[in-house]
């Protein structure tokens, strides 16, 4: 009988074998061609595939990661071995790390400012305040959750800081970890993909302001938020199963072990320091406050809303919304995260629950707890990379325009199908609605409210295959901010992310026809409280009770 450890390790070996072989072959033929002969085709699509295979089921994601880097470089360089070589180191970890540095950067200051509020003794004190008067567990997930959707500027901040800030309160309830990285990871982007003021709602505005569509890049993420239904049904779904006290999947056994045995699945390499003993709810709320006002201010300061932006424009200056249109997340909160750091750190030592000394002996914890989400970062990008490189855009962008022709009242329902399995497998949601704004654009008439649908639906598989996949930088940072097990985040959220994305995928069909959100958004929250109250019935008679 085969265990899981034997599973596990036999998939490994076996794909480990499958890429030795495809090497000695291409050994045999010599180096091969520039363009590969698997350009834009399906085979784009297979080293993502791969990855996110053998993720799920190894339970492991470093060799998971790098066997799908391989096999698209392999692809990419036509079964070549230098080449493939080279194409793994240049072009995928070297240019991922040099592309990321502003966002490594930004996790290490974070992963700093979090050990010096745990060192403060400002979480514990947070937690024994929470203890005190967020009574229950429901209490403390919507907790969660608000707050989630409080901090709607950046997804990456988002995730950090909620975490950090939740993490002593849901533990105090016994809400494991997984549970409170799937808390995180469905108020991150889903609530950055509603927000006006965002840095996704800039990138869209971005993609879109250079369209023919008669109205502002931002005008049409507005008017696309009420179609939006995933975003918003996340949310309804959260809300239900906190009020409902349930859960299905794998989530069902962490919650019930972190219940009954105390098992919360927190990371073993972690420390649970309850720091100084002169520590106050202050000692965390202000760093907070400090952290979010400054990466606020460094992302518009870059955007050019004090004058000059960082390439040197004056469009922006005094323009809020502009300015968040205009800047660049990977400078933007690296220069608010340094000058926060800085100022919390004189905050600690004045306030003497941090002697000078202790507050630099943060900077190396910090960093040592934030070097498995970059280690993944990288990984994950360096993947995307050899996805990028295969064509997987022109395939996808072949497959919608083929499609428009004979779907068109239920292309709305097909974009959001595309968008949702484009993110997945390469893991973004910004590359995904770059690809398909363009197609949508060009597939509707400008005057259509189908068009506000389509860009709706666009967005909505965006967020939903980038809540889904290994991959996603976002959910990598949902990991990071639980200090939870990357792998045991997907595999329990999984479930609850395709369990909306069925709900919202009828609710486009439905706005295809009807046009109408406030319907389409009725008839949603009804089927998602119907299917979980269907779950529930189905997994107590099974239980038989």
């Amino acid at each position: 009988m085969r265990t899981p450890r034997n599973r596990r390790a036999l998939a490994l070996v076996l794909a480990a074998a499958a890429c030795m072989a495809l090497t000695l072959t291409a050994f045999a033929s010599g180096d091969g061609e520039a363009v590969s002969s698997m350009y834009a085709t399906f085979w784009a699509l297979v080293p993502p595939i791969v990855a996110i295979g053998l993720a799920l089921i190894t339970k492991e994601a470093y060799s998971s990661l790098f066997i799908g880097i391989l096999v698209g470089a392999l692809f990419r360089c036509n079964f070549a071995p230098v080449a493939t070589l080279d194409t793994i180191v240049n072009d995928g970890l070297v240019s991922a790390i040099e592309g990321n540095a502003g966002i490594f950067l930004f996790l290490v200051l974070l992963g700093i400012i979090v050990a010096l509020v745990n060192a403060s003794g400002g979480s514990a004190a947070f937690g024994r305040w929470a203890e005190k008067n967020i009574k229950s567990r429901v209490g403390a997930m919507l907790a969660t959750f608000v707050l989630g959707v409080l901090i709607f500027i950046d997804d990456y901040f988002n995730c950090l800081t909620v975490g950090s800030v939740m993490r002593p309160v849901t533990d105090s309830h016994k809400i494991s970890r997984p549970k409170l990285a799937y808390l995180i990871d469905a108020t991150a982007a889903p609530v950055c993909m509603i927000a006006p003021v965002s840095s996704w709602a800039a990138a869209v505005s971005g993609v879109a302001s250079d369209l023919d569509t008669g109205i502002s890049g931002i005008e049409l993420f507005i008017r696309a938020i009420p179609y939006n239904f995933y975003s918003l049904l996340t949310f309804v779904f959260i809300i239900a199963i906190a009020a409902m006290k349930f859960d299905y999947g794998p989530m069902k056994l962490h919650e019930m072990n972190a219940q009954r045995k105390g098992e919360l699945g927190a990371l073993e390499n972690i420390e649970d320091d309850q720091g100084s003993s002169k520590g106050k709810v202050m000692d965390l709320v202000i760093p907070v406050i400090i952290l979010f006002v400054l990466c606020t201010v460094g992302m518009i300061y870059v955007g050019g809303f004090f004058g000059v932006d960082a390439w040197g424009g004056t469009e922006c200056a005094g323009d809020f919304i502009g300015a968040f249109g205009n800047t660049d997340a990977f400078i933007g909160l690296p220069w608010g995260g340094l000058l926060s750091l800085i100022l919390i750190v004189i905050y600690l030592v004045a306030r003497r629950v941090l002697s000078f000394k202790e507050a630099m002996a943060c900077v190396p914890k910090g960093f040592i707890a934030m070097v498995p989400p970059i280690t993944i970062l990288t990984l994950a990008v360096s993947l995307k990379s050899m996805t990028s490189a295969l064509g997987a855009d022109v395939f996808v962008e072949g497959v919608m325009r083929g499609a428009s022709s004979f779907l068109y009242a239920m292309l709305p329902a097909v974009i959001f199908l595309v968008a949702c399995l484009l993110a997945f497998a390469s893991g973004t949601s910004w590359g995904t609605f770059g690809i398909l704004i363009p197609i949508v654009v060009a597939v509707f008439e400008p005057s259509s409210t189908l068009l506000t649908v389509g860009i709706s639906a666009c967005l909505a598989g965006a967020v939903c295959g980038d809540h889904c996949s290994p991959i996603s930088d976002t959910t990598i940072m949902a990991s990071a901010g639980a200090q939870c097990d990357h792998v045991t985040h997907v595999s329990t959220q999984l479930p609850y992310a395709i369990t909306v994305a069925g709900v919202s995928f009828v609710c486009f069909l439905f706005a295809g026809f009807i046009q109408n959100a406030v319907i389409c958004l009725v008839l949603g929250a009804a089927l998602t409280i119907g299917v979980l109250l269907a779950i529930r019935m189905l997994a107590e008679r099974k239980s038989g009770r």
